[in-house]
């Protein structure tokens, strides 16, 4: 939902990269390719391309040690691959093996089979592959279960997978967590009126103000128009988007400059998942979860609020539950605050995980 403002970013940074700011990339992505490697004797470090649902798709496995709790992040966007953001959140791979897949419209993935060679850009098909992802990931590092991790969009597939298959996974976590009323919650629109009308943008409170008041009608265009404002008209989202994301991916040491162009391509080619997604109403789908449930929501997010998801969690039903705000972050908290993110995995999730593997060992 932020390709417009990711799109913009990107192409100010390719738009003339002189040779001074090239040779500052390829410093930088040298440090960061150093900061990557693992090296430990119980570690993996595996990237390449896995055949999901009849096509090729990108997938990373990286982690210092095999018998650490295997998390599957399910990125955002649709079509934000979280790889990019490797060496910021590298102290996570100590304590945990993290798999990262770029989606078919994604980043790699995109890039390996072109527009053309995506299928079926569907929610459901997307669902799918998620779930093959997971039984691949299960088989390959022989894990009984995954602790589920949903940044943003990547959430909505996140709650109904932790809702439909608690056999395969152990614990949900939801970062960004997009939570789904079918429309009844205007908070974040209502807010971003309010940011408009103080800064006088008469031009951009105009287009929000013509827009239908039921956004099941609006176009895939006035859709991105809108999540283009509520990044731009938030000085610490926008400082989000320029820092992390758009400094992450200029110095990922796992993408080439042409990398670039697809990640900026896929996020506006996947815009048309959206489109299935509109009505969902996640309490009506349910609230109960047979496995702990967990939401490490930013304290300033402008994007995916934190107290429509507070709402959410206090209707939750799990055998564990637990909410917490990351302060001083909007979207993208995970990325921006990544030693605050995992000091909340190592305190919440990571002592449920290790304390039901023991049971299942204790019981077999």
């Amino acid at each position: 939902m932020l390709a417009a403002i990711v799109a913009t970013s990107a192409a100010a940074l390719l738009a003339a990269p002189t040779a001074g700011i090239l040779g500052h990339r390829a410093l930088k992505r040298s440090r960061n390719a150093s900061l990557m490697k693992i090296d430990s004797p119980h570690g993996i470090d595996e990237q390449g391309f896995v055949r999901i649902g009849g096509i090729d798709q990108w997938i990373s496995v990286r982690g210092e040690d095999l018998t650490n709790p295997v998390v599957l992040e399910l990125h955002g966007g649709p079509g934000a691959s979280s790889a990019i953001f490797g060496p910021r959140t590298r102290s996570w791979e100590k304590h945990f093996t993290i798999v990262r897949w770029d989606m078919r419209g994604t980043l790699k993935t995109l890039g390996r089979g072109g527009a053309d060679g995506q299928g079926e850009m569907t929610f459901e098909r997307i669902y799918a592959d998620a779930v093959e992802v997971t039984d691949h990931i299960r088989t390959r590092l022989g894990a009984d279960k995954l602790v589920l991790l949903g940044h943003s969009y990547g959430s909505t597939f996140g709650l109904r997978l932790a809702r439909e298959f608690p056999e395969r996974y152990c614990a949900y976590v939801g970062t960004d967590q997009n939570i789904h009323d079918s429309g009844r919650d205007n908070s974040v629109h209502q807010a971003l009126l309010a940011r408009l009308r103080a800064a006088k943008k008469r031009k951009e409170l105009a287009a929000v103000e013509a827009l239908d008041v039921d956004k099941h009608r609006w176009s895939a265009r006035e859709r991105a128009m809108h999540a283009k404002l509520l990044a731009t008209s938030d000085p610490l989202t926008l400082d989000t988007m320029k820092k992390v994301v758009m400094g992450s991916l200029w110095l990922s040491p796992l993408h080439s400059l042409r990398e670039l162009g697809h990640f900026v391509k896929g996020m506006s080619f996947s815009e048309q998942v959206t489109a299935g997604t509109s009505t969902f109403d996640d309490w009506a789908d349910g609230t109960a979860f047979e496995i702990p449930f967990f939401f490490f929501q930013g304290e300033k997010d402008v994007l995916t609020s934190p107290d429509l998801a507070r709402r959410f969690f206090d209707d939750v039903q799990a055998p564990v539950k637990e909410f917490a705000l990351i302060e001083d972050c909007s979207h993208f908290a995970a990325f921006r605050r990544p030693q605050r993110f995992l000091g909340l995995l190592l305190a919440y999730v990571q002592p449920v995980v290790v304390a039901g593997e023991s049971a299942a060992v204790a019981a077999i």
